[in-house]
């Protein structure tokens, strides 16, 4: 289990470990763990190694010519749940965006991952995220609830249980650490990677298939 600092115990984290309870007395249930991140084709993470002579990461110019975003925003669900023989297993689902995450981008997101559990047999997504704004917006708000009420009504589906965590306490999403690893390996030292390069390596890092990325229609921007 996850150990928050602090004497006291947060409702939201209480909540979240109850939902991790349910979801492993469910195995019709899949638990997951929301997030998103902007990988950087230019910024240069941290990395440590052990050797006599020091790893360096170049900084890279920007060419007048090159027309490819900076960096890209990614959203991603690390999955825990059963799989068909009763095994537990991880997974993990990305999806890049064009431009920023928004709550339409969110809703689309959620949409796909409920497709693709519905797939898997599962009736219910216990999602554990942060407080991000495209997260409890209103339209967001609002398209779980109808979500869930169209499940109900046509009797399958997957209904959504959001669980929201604390402000600033990032240690109860293990989502966040995959990032920090992510960023590290698809690093180029001494390259210019361009967007879809980018993307390609990090949906191999991550053991994902390769998806279009979301984005929102032009007449509805």
């Amino acid at each position: 289990m996850d150990n928050e600092p602090g004497p006291g115990v947060r409702p939201e984290k209480r909540q979240r470990d109850r939902l991790i309870e349910l979801a492993a007395s469910h195995p019709e249930w899949a638990l997951g763990f929301e997030d998103e991140t902007w990988w950087s084709r230019f910024e240069q993470p941290s990395l440590h190694t052990w050797g006599r002579e020091p790893s360096r990461l170049v900084e890279q110019p920007v060419a007048k010519t090159d027309k490819d975003p900076k960096a890209l925003a990614c959203y991603g669900l690390l999955l825990r749940l059963r799989e068909a023989d009763g095994n537990p297993c991880e997974r993990t689902w990305l999806r890049f965006v064009d431009g920023r995450p928004v709550s339409g981008i969110t809703t689309q997101f959620l949409g796909w991952c409920c497709q693709k559990l519905e797939a898997l047999g599962k009736a219910a997504l216990l999602l554990v995220w942060d407080n991000a704004s495209w997260h409890i917006s209103k339209w967001v708000r609002e398209w779980i609830r109808e979500h869930n009420r169209r499940v109900k009504q046509e009797g399958r589906g997957v209904r959504i249980l959001p669980c929201l965590l604390p402000k600033k306490a990032p240690w109860l999403n293990p989502i966040e650490p995959r990032w920090a690893h992510g960023k590290r390996r698809v690093a180029e030292p001494d390259g210019l990677l361009s967007a879809a390069e980018l993307e390609g390596r990090v949906y191999d890092c991550f053991g994902c298939d390769q998806h279009d990325r979301l984005s929102i229609p032009d007449k509805a921007a």
